[in-house]
Formats: C-alpha cells, structure tokens, sequence
C-alpha cells in the first residue's frame, strides 16, 4: 500500500450531519436576534470554525458576541447534532478494511472530538478510529495544519505516508500546508473544478470511489 496512514475529515466527509448543523445555526441565530441566511449559506460555511461561521453568517467580522453564540450553538448540539448525523454508505466498512490491511486510520476536524466519538458510538456502534484530533485538541483551527501534523505525529507515520481526506477546499489547503498528500471526496458543497485548483492526488464522487483509489495504491 501506498500510504501507511489515511486521515479523514468528519463533516460530509464521512458523514451528512448537515441536518443537525442546519437546525443549531438556525436556533443560535434566532436566538440572539439576527436574520437567518437560506440553508445554501448556512451550508456553505460548514468546515470554518464556528466562531468564523457566525461572523459569515451575521456579516459582522469578529463579531462581539461570536464566544457567547459558541456555547449556544454547542449547547443545542448536544441535543440535536448525533441524532441528525448519517453515515454515508460504505464508511465503517472502508474503515474497518483500512485498518485490517494495516493502514492506521485518524480524523482530523473542526468539530469537537467527543462529539465525533458519541456520532460513531450511537450511530454505527463502533469507532474503526486509531486517533481522533478534533477542535478542543488544537489552538489554530484549519487551514492551519496544526491538527493534520498533529494526528499524523499520533500515528507515527512521516509525512510521505500519509493521505488526507476531505470534501471542502478548506481540507485541500490544510493538506497543502502541511505538506501532505490530498484526496478529495465530492460530498460537500466543492466542485471538481474547485479542487483542481489544487494539488490532489484524486478527486472521487463519494467513499466507495475514494476507498477503491487508496486499496488500488
């Protein structure tokens, strides 16, 4: 196998949690009294960290009160976020085929860690994980690869041997920035033509596509 290490991005990249995610900006935003974008926005925003999401979503850069919706939003989610996340076809499995053939399998994302583990936990009754580095874990989010040089460090692989996997360019310029290679799943809101932008080892319509790219490595 090519690579000794595979590292995923959460949100629409393993997972659709964009229900759950929908209704906790909706509800944060109604609560403090801003106008609610159409859900195409709101979408859009998924992969920034939420403090930034909040700045987009109110159009008020650095916005006063982005700390306090924080907790607003991570409140709510943790009554809404696990029951509207759904895994996309094929996820555990691949994941589980990773790590039978030897490959080490990480996460690296934005959104907390323990959430990830309750999603895996409720949802599929298992966690086909070796290391989980979610936003409580890192002190710049991405683009900033931080968290990537982290997990990849956790694995005990070098940098050659890893692969990262995401659906957003945000996941493509983390990679960049780390100096490891990049695959793109087309899950989330970023086009094909996106992406070519920037440097990819492949560029797959959804994980079966992307799990036959890395076992054919």
């Amino acid at each position: 196998m090519r690579y000794k290490a595979c590292i995923f991005d959460f949100d629409l990249t393993l997972a659709d949690s964009s229900k759950g995610i929908l209704i906790c900006f909706k509800h944060t935003l109604k609560r403090f009294g801003y106008n609610i974008p159409d859900d195409d926005t709101i979408y859009g925003t998924i992969g920034k960290t939420l403090v930034d999401s909040f700045d987009v979503l109110t159009g008020i850069p650095n916005n006063p009160l982005r700390e306090q919706m924080r907790v607003e939003y991570v409140k709510k989610a943790d009554e809404e976020m696990v029951r509207n996340t759904f895994f996309y076809d094929g996820a555990a499995k691949g994941l589980v085929g990773l790590q039978t053939k030897g490959i080490k399998v990480g996460i690296c994302s934005t959104k907390y860690r323990y959430r990830i583990e309750q999603s895996f936990a409720q949802q599929l009754g298992c966690l086909p994980i070796d290391l989980i580095v979610g936003g409580e874990d890192v002190t710049d989010a991405k683009p900033d690869p931080q968290g990537l040089l982290k997990c990849i460090s956790g694995l005990g692989v070098s940098l050659s041997d890893a692969l990262y996997i995401g659906d957003n360019i945000i996941d493509a310029q983390t990679a960049q920035n780390a100096n490891v290679d990049f695959a793109a799943v087309l899950t989330g809101s970023t086009t094909k033509s996106e992406f070519l932008e920037y440097p990819n080892v492949n560029i797959s319509r959804n994980l079966g596509e992307l799990f036959d790219f890395i076992n054919k490595e």
